[in-house]
């Protein structure tokens, strides 16, 4: 998967949108909240995203991709991951990951920002 259909798939999610709120980085958000880190589009193809509740469930993808998982920095421990698009990873588990990680911030943002389609 590249970096362009990653984006994409982001940005066709109800109520996405495009932030670069550092510079030269991008971020996908629904409301105010973050659900997917693409960096910078010069850097290598990845994204980073809540692949559970706690580290151990994040976990996983550490262990069933070692080459292409590890842990976000500065938030890993909250169970957010950083995703190679170009590895081992199937692209249908890397488009799971995004669904689980859209899902899991718009479960907690105010209903007033929540997505209505």
């Amino acid at each position: 998967m590249t970096r362009e259909e990653m984006l994409a798939y982001c940005l066709a999610k109800p109520g996405a949108w495009l932030d670069r709120p550092w510079e030269g980085d991008e971020v996908v958000k629904v409301g105010s909240r973050i659900f997917a880190f693409l960096g910078s589009p010069e850097g290598e193809a990845r994204v980073g995203v809540k692949c559970g509740a706690s580290r151990e469930v994040a976990d996983e993808w550490l262990h069933r991709f070692p080459a292409d998982a590890r842990p976000s920095p500065y938030i890993g421990r909250s169970g957010w991951n950083t995703l190679r698009l170009s590895g081992g990873i199937p692209d249908d588990e890397l488009v799971e990951a995004v669904d689980g990680s859209y899902d899991a911030v718009v479960a907690k943002l105010p209903k007033r920002e929540r997505p209505t389609g």
